[in-house]
């Protein structure tokens, strides 16, 4: 059994959470509209498909096991002893969730919660594998994503799990602090990312024989920039509703999360802005978009914790961040990363993190957030490319290279996005 016990929550506090969640799915329309902006005109209508079948298979994969695993504070679950403390690892619910009273409950609430973050955690890897990923590939790696590799570290640290406990337990702070899921969705879809980038290899064309880097830029900036400000919406809700569901904090505190996440996505913006306006001489759309998701996600883990000036100053790093990560990974990694899905939300994910530590009042903090962060790149990962890995070799996971050359549009949906123009150019030919 879990030790941590669930925070009460009264019916204006459940309203007020209601009301908040209902906008989390904005944030999945953004992410969404970003990845089929930053892709190529001939997959934008396969980009979009496979966000809402992704959103879809997730939500119904967490629906029969995926909150079972997860569970919720003071829920029971299974838990190993170690020096006469007790660990919780996974939650041991009922499935389809059975026994679940829906009302104004946490319980109830965190269900709904924990739905749209599931998808939304599955939608962030289809901008790493943009314009090769098979639809069905992207459907069953979601399976896995929302049915094990979500729930499980969800329930580490939003279910009472070991990675909560460290507080209570060792004295570690309060536990990993991560009240908008900056590690549990964040860090978990951004990896998972990394993990289907490196299966599915770059796209054809990206770089030349002798591994330099050409330019495929992406096809829609109006579509990217206007996903920005529903994901915007979306993190307003997903932050203020985690912050009283897992953190415990007080609906009148949602005035300060608003604030914290407006301001470090922003400051996030501005920076990349001005970094790429001072290093290419010209302001990088499609880095200040992603810049501004990346203030977002790093918003989530402290967001309900720190001072408005912490959260600009979160904002400012993890914008200058993307920028410079964007291009390392592209140039001397060779991951081809068109929605810069691993730069926006693994790192982003991690330097929230890191930031909330830094930022946090209570003595260690710094430590159990450092433990969290080990435990993303030494548990999550790996577990991550090995599963995805056996569904490679089952079922493969990149189209065939006439579907690439055709466009994911015409090979796996049978039209294109934009009938009424020309959307093929020369590269289509290239071998």
């Amino acid at each position: 059994m879990s030790s941590i016990p669930a925070p009460a929550l009264s019916e204006t506090a459940a309203g007020v959470c209601f009301v908040l969640i209902v906008l989390v799915p904005c944030a999945g329309a953004g992410i969404a509209l970003i990845n089929a902006g930053l892709g190529r005109s001939r997959s934008a209508a396969h980009s979009m498909l496979s966000s809402l079948c992704v959103m879809a298979v997730a939500a119904l994969v967490y629906f029969a096991i995926g909150f079972a695993w997860q569970g919720y504070l003071g829920q029971p679950a299974h838990a190993f002893n170690i020096q006469g403390k007790s660990w919780s690892w996974i939650g041991s619910g009922r499935f389809l969730l059975s026994g679940i009273e829906f009302g104004s409950s946490p319980v109830s609430l965190a269900v709904l919660l924990g739905m749209f973050s599931a998808g939304l955690a599955s939608i962030i890897p289809l901008g790493s594998g943009a314009d090769r990923w098979r639809l069905g590939a992207a459907c069953a790696s979601a399976v896995i994503l929302a049915g094990w590799t979500y729930p499980v570290f969800a329930h580490w640290v939003w279910g009472g799990g070991w990675l909560a406990q460290l507080g209570q337990n060792y004295g570690i702070g309060r536990g990993l602090l991560d009240a908008g899921g900056a590690s549990t969705i964040q860090a978990v879809g951004g990896l998972t990312a990394l993990t289907i980038t490196w299966l599915l290899g770059p796209r054809r064309g990206k770089y030349t024989p002798g591994g330099i880097p050409t330019a495929l830029p992406g096809h829609h900036a109006v579509f990217v920039l206007l996903g920005c400000f529903l994901a915007w919406f979306g993190w307003l809700g997903l932050n203020g509703s985690g912050a009283i569901l897992f953190a415990g904090v007080e609906s009148s505190r949602a005035p300060l999360v608003a604030v914290n996440t407006t301001l470090a996505a922003v400051s996030a913006a501005l920076a990349a802005a001005g970094i790429t306006r001072a290093r290419f001489g010209k302001t990088d759309a499609s880095l200040c978009a992603n810049g501004w998701v990346a203030g977002l996600v790093a918003s989530s883990a402290a967001c309900a914790f720190v001072r408005p000036a912490a959260a600009v100053l979160i904002g400012l790093v993890g914008g200058a961040l993307i920028v410079y990560s964007v291009e390392w990974l592209e140039l001397y990694l060779t991951v081809d990363d068109p929605g810069g899905a691993i730069s926006v939300h693994a790192l982003g994910g991690i330097w929230g993190l890191l930031a909330a530590g830094l930022f946090a009042t209570e003595q260690g903090q710094w430590m159990a957030q450092l433990v969290g962060i080990a435990t993303l790149l030494g548990f999550v990962l790996p577990v991550a490319y090995g599963l995805n890995w056996l569904l490679n070799r089952f079922y493969r996971l990149r189209v065939a290279p006439e579907g690439e050359r055709q466009g994911l549009d015409l090979y796996e949906l049978g039209a294109g996005a934009y009938p009424d123009f020309m959307t093929h150019n020369e590269d289509l030919w290239q071998r």
